[in-house]
């Protein structure tokens, strides 16, 4: 039982808290989580007393650990005040060991014990896994035989485990990992990160749809043609060769974040907005997912590769891994059947953009010239110049009577609430501290992905590879 999930902040400050990170001299440690953790901390809100301990291969001295700490998470100057970032270090302790090493393991808990003697008090603990998904087991394994995967005896503090994506490589091994993590955790321990779901544009479609009745009585097949939901990137897979090669576009970017978007835009409305809530009914629309047949596959899917992937580093020179996909999706259900849903993604294209496109049926009049329009168009735009923008039509001044489109835009940069608005790690680890499991994954969620994944996988390979030149605007 996790005795403090969904308590509220100021419960949950009042109780110490370790937050162990393997892997913490890694680039995600670096560029994501210490500075999702200091900005946590500058704000006032991590518990009273808590503690990061770091566990990693490498050997350092204390000064030569917080020298690479602090260079590793290259604050800006006027970020934070240098008070807060040196008392932030101050809570920074490293244990060095080697992921396959039991004594390691040995040795961080009893470092967690120390901590929790001299608060006197037996803290919650909080793992995180900055480390290549290669090496879940091991840890998780050494976590568990050393008895650190079990809560305080006295039922004080709970134990949870922050677990990063890729969630597998396929249905099989997905079903493996999930079936090893519940011999370790409760559902309600393991918080599976895809940040995509932390970001506040995305998390606003579900606002925005149940909070003003104008526009969900129309979000349906009878006014919704189609739905278009992209995430562009203008850089090709920069040195990330050797790993990409073992993932590719659709599962490093369609597996979990572009259908986690489809969810948020397919979902009916949850009864309430707490996390049990919300999952199911992102699940039921995961689950509603027509698979794609081989029959159906040189239709409904189109694959890429940017001209110069085989000469990338860690590329091998005949791959067929995909940098780009399209994908034509249909929801089996009575609100969304027969509208497609476009899913398309891509790197080494002509701009960085994610947005999702809301196309609403057109009308069309005979009674008088110029009347007939295309449909109002509904964009919600993630990154960049995260806003809301709706294409309606308006008379054109003069004589008789046309129409031409205007636009109605929302951005989050013109309100200046906004801009201090918590980046997506700093939401999902104070979530986590507070068991709050909204914007994480859920087990039935990622299997249900990938069963609709796994569907294109098993037939695409006989689907033409299509190569584009990078900064293409359309493949």
């Amino acid at each position: 039982m996790d005795p403090y999930a969904g308590k509220t902040v100021e419960t949950f400050v009042n109780y110490p808290t370790i937050f162990v990170i393997f892997g913490i001299t890694g680039d995600l440690a670096g560029r994501k989580l210490l500075p999702a953790l200091l900005a946590l901390f500058s704000k006032k809100l991590l518990p009273n007393r808590f503690a990061i301990v770091g566990f990693s291969r490498r050997t350092f001295s204390r000064e030569e650990f917080r020298d690479l700490i602090r260079g590793n998470m290259k604050i800006r100057p006027g970020q934070f005040k240098e008070e807060d970032v040196k008392h932030f270090l101050d809570h920074i302790s490293y244990e060095q060991g080697n992921f396959d090493s039991v004594p390691a393991y040995s040795r961080l808990a009893e470092t967690l014990r120390l901590i929790d003697e001299r608060w006197g008090q037996c803290s919650n603990k909080l793992f995180h896994l900055s480390v290549p998904p290669n090496l879940y087991y091991g840890i998780l394994s050494n976590l568990s035989s050393s008895k650190l995967t079990q809560p305080c005896d006295d039922h004080t503090g709970w134990t949870r485990v922050l677990i990063e994506k890729p969630f597998g490589n396929d249905i099989t091994t997905a079903r493996s990992i999930d079936k090893f993590l519940g011999k370790l955790f409760k559902e309600e321990q393991i918080f599976r990160i895809d940040h995509y779901l932390a970001k506040e544009a995305l998390q606003n479609i579900v606002a925005f749809r149940f909070q003003n009745p104008i526009f969900e009585p129309i979000w349906q097949n009878t006014y919704i043609d189609r739905v278009h939901i992209k995430l562009m990137e203008k850089d090709g897979i920069e040195a990330r060769g050797s790993s990409y090669e073992l993932v590719g576009a659709l599962k490093d970017m369609g597996q979990n974040h572009i259908l986690q978007a489809l969810a948020l835009v397919a979902m009916n409305e949850p009864r309430s907005v707490k996390a049990d809530d919300i999952r199911r009914e992102r699940v039921k629309v995961l689950k509603a997912l027509k698979p794609i047949s081989k029959r159906d596959i040189s239709q409904s899917v189109v694959r890429g590769q940017y001209s110069g992937y085989l000469t990338e580093p860690g590329v091998s020179a005949h791959s067929l891994t995909e940098t780009y996909f399209r994908v034509k999706a249909f929801v089996n259900t009575s609100r969304w059947k027969g509208v497609p849903f476009y899913l398309e993604s891509g790197k080494g294209l002509a701009e960085s953009k994610t947005e999702i496109d809301i196309y609403f049926r057109g009308k069309s009049s005979a009674k008088s010239e110029g009347t007939g329009s295309a449909g109002n168009i509904l964009t919600f735009r993630i990154l960049p110049d995260e806003g809301i923008k709706i294409k309606f039509f308006v008379k054109t001044p003069g004589y008789g009577f046309k129409t031409e489109p205007r636009t109605l835009k929302f951005k989050y940069s013109d309100v200046p609430a906004f801009n201090s608005v918590p980046n997506d790690y700093e939401r999902l680890i104070h979530d986590a501290f507070i068991g709050d499991q909204t914007l994480f994954a859920s087990t039935e969620e990622i299997m249900a992905s990938w069963e609709f994944v796994t569907s294109i996988l098993n037939n695409w390979k006989d689907l033409p590879l299509n190569v584009y030149e990078k900064g293409a605007k359309e493949v």
